[in-house]
């Protein structure tokens, strides 16, 4: 049953972040930027053919290859501790599989990922709904392994 909540809920989160971009990509002309919250945050269209802020920019097979294998660990992962009592471990691996997916699919369909998330009180990188379950998780895991190491319950 676990593995069936966990499965679907990867598939809502990827669908939502797909739709988020189908979204902008039919809205927004490229290059744009649109107010949405005054002060706060921008929507604007990006197509992002490298990593986080933009480095490494065309090396698609690169970020395929790396993604599958951070996909795969975060699977090998999660299925070894799908029994875990530890909610935070189990959701920062559903974000991170979840992101990782996200990013995955526009690569593999577009040749690039779709930014739109532009904050406008902070100078920052143009990201995406994948990016955050990716920077969510990732601090998640780390604050979840923290504390399992803390409590002396690592694996």
């Amino acid at each position: 049953m676990r593995k069936l909540t966990l499965l679907s809920s990867v598939f809502l989160l990827v669908l939502l972040d797909q739709i988020s971009k189908l979204w902008i990509v039919h809205t927004i002309r490229l290059g744009t930027v649109v107010g949405f919250i005054p002060h706060l945050i921008s929507l604007t269209y990006l197509r992002n053919t490298g990593a986080a802020f933009s480095i490494l920019e065309n090396q698609q097979w690169f970020f395929l290859l790396i993604t599958l294998l951070v996909l795969g660990g975060a699977v090998y992962y999660l299925m070894k501790n799908i029994e875990t009592d530890n909610i935070w471990l189990l959701l920062s691996l559903l974000l991170i599989i979840s992101g990782g997916l996200g990013n995955f699919i526009d690569r593999l369909r577009l040749g690039y990922v779709v930014d739109m998330i532009h904050l406008d009180f902070v100078d920052f990188a143009i990201f995406n709904v994948a990016d955050s379950y990716l920077s969510v998780g990732i601090a998640l895991l780390i604050w979840a392994l923290w504390k399992e190491e803390k409590n002396g319950n690592s694996n």
